[in-house]
């Protein structure tokens, strides 16, 4: 259920900086500074030292692959009538040309013709780390500390002849980016080019599919061995420590939010200190990154014998989590695979509507954590094979507990299937 968004939001976690995991390990700074990895080795967790290192597995994006990105944007942008797209700093960017670059006040990005190759507009100090980054062509204008970049943009779509056509503009662009570029070219129109960013991305390749499967299966291993992990009296804090700990074994980068008992309550948790307690339930939420890609899973577990409360609120949110996986199919709508897991919720007690399953079902995923689309309540928008959604049901009752499963769904040529198991109970979460 991690918040980071195509939409320029911030995963919304409350981990705090201390990696310390109590008495049971040594921070990671100590195991950093350990003389041999035998003794770091030594420091970990038995569950955490079986981890098994992965990023050998990660296979990237092909430059054929990304060239098949540009022309099917090209594609798009014919059928909506669109002559030129700017695509700024962000995901959009890493998607189409394999830069990595970030937001600033200097500006840099691609600008996409209909037809020919992109070109590309940076800070000229920065033209040797852009061509170092660009995976397709090398057409790149620089433009001098003193100069108007936008002047820049505007002259190279004048060269591309649409000083007068419609621009799309990628949707995360800082408005007074795309205020610039308007002003630079007050005969053309300015249009959102979500319809050529998304109709690109929402649909995954048999590539991606395979980054974000190592990436989920990545996750659900590090969950487990940090669930066998679990010691009475662990903070938050702890606990996100050995997750990092965790994660830092497989050489994946990633991390999670972390709550305990009453606090799981609340969707994205809170920032209380917290304390572990056997028989109250913690949720893992977050994901890790296998190329760019990324995971998100959530599980609530228990350290001991969970209520007989717990017990039938899980089964009831499995159900529910089952009923979507099992709508889901192409040219089914998103709002109706949210119904299917809101009905399960509601027929047991647990409605109306948002009352207890307070959010709505799932967000699209790939390279950012939440992209389009959103399984929810009047999105009349069809699935599609390809198409990769969180199936995350949750019930979160006030001031004393909420269960949450969240594994990644994706949409095949006839239903969907789940990218990692579902965890079948709480006594055995990972089965």
């Amino acid at each position: 259920m991690g918040s980071n968004s195509v939409l320029g939001g911030t995963r919304r976690h409350f981990l705090r900086n201390s990696l310390a995991v109590g008495a049971i390990a040594l921070p990671l700074s100590s195991l950093t500074q350990a003389a041999t990895p035998a003794r770091a080795d030594d420091a970990l967790p038995e569950s955490i030292r079986a981890l098994k290192p992965v990023a050998s597995q990660v296979v990237p994006i092909s430059n054929q692959e990304r060239a098949s990105r540009v022309a099917r944007a090209q594609q798009l942008m014919g059928t909506h009538g669109i002559d030129v797209v700017f695509i700024g700093a962000g995901s959009s960017l890493t998607y189409f040309t394999g830069m990595h670059w970030w937001n600033s006040e200097r500006l840099t990005g691609v600008l996409l013709p209909r037809s020919g190759d992109p070109v590309y507009v940076t800070p000229e100090f920065e033209r040797g780390r852009t061509l170092e980054q660009i995976k397709l062509g090398n057409d790149v204008r620089g433009w001098q500390e003193d100069e108007d970049p936008y002047a820049l943009v505007a002259k190279v779509i004048r060269d591309m002849g649409h000083a007068t056509g419609t621009i799309g503009m990628e949707e995360t662009v800082p408005f007074f980016r795309a205020k610039g570029i308007m002003d630079a070219l007050p005969q053309a129109r300015v249009v959102d080019a979500r319809p050529v960013t998304a109709g690109c991305r929402r649909v995954k390749s048999a590539a991606e599919l395979a980054l974000m499967k190592l990436a989920n299966a990545n996750t659900l291993a590090v969950y487990e061995a940090v669930w066998k992990a679990l010691k009475p009296g662990m903070t938050e804090q702890d606990i996100s420590g050995l997750i990092a700990m965790a994660y830092a074994r497989t050489g994946l980068p990633g991390d999670a939010s972390v709550n305990i008992g009453k606090y799981t309550a609340s969707p994205h948790g809170s920032d209380q200190p917290q304390h572990l307690v056997e028989g109250t339930p913690i949720i893992f939420d977050g994901g890790c990154r296998a190329g760019g890609y990324t995971s998100d899973i959530t599980r609530t577990v228990v350290l001991g014998q969970p209520s007989d409360d717990i017990r039938r609120i899980f089964d009831i949110v499995l159900q529910a989590q089952t009923a979507a996986l099992k709508t889901a199919r192409p040219g089914v709508t998103m709002e109706s695979v949210d119904a299917a897991a809101r009905k399960v919720i509601s027929d047991a007690g647990y409605g109306p509507d948002y009352r207890y399953f307070s959010h709505r079902l799932g967000h699209g995923i790939g390279i950012d954590m939440h992209e389009w689309d959103y399984l929810v309540r009047g999105n009349k928008h069809v699935l599609e094979p390809g198409m990769t959604f969180s199936d995350e049901p949750g019930i979160y009752i006030p001031d004393k507990f909420g269960v949450r499963l969240e594994d990644i769904l994706y949409v095949t040529e006839d239903g969907a299937a789940l990218m990692t198991p579902q965890s079948p109970s709480i006594d055995q979460p990972f089965g």
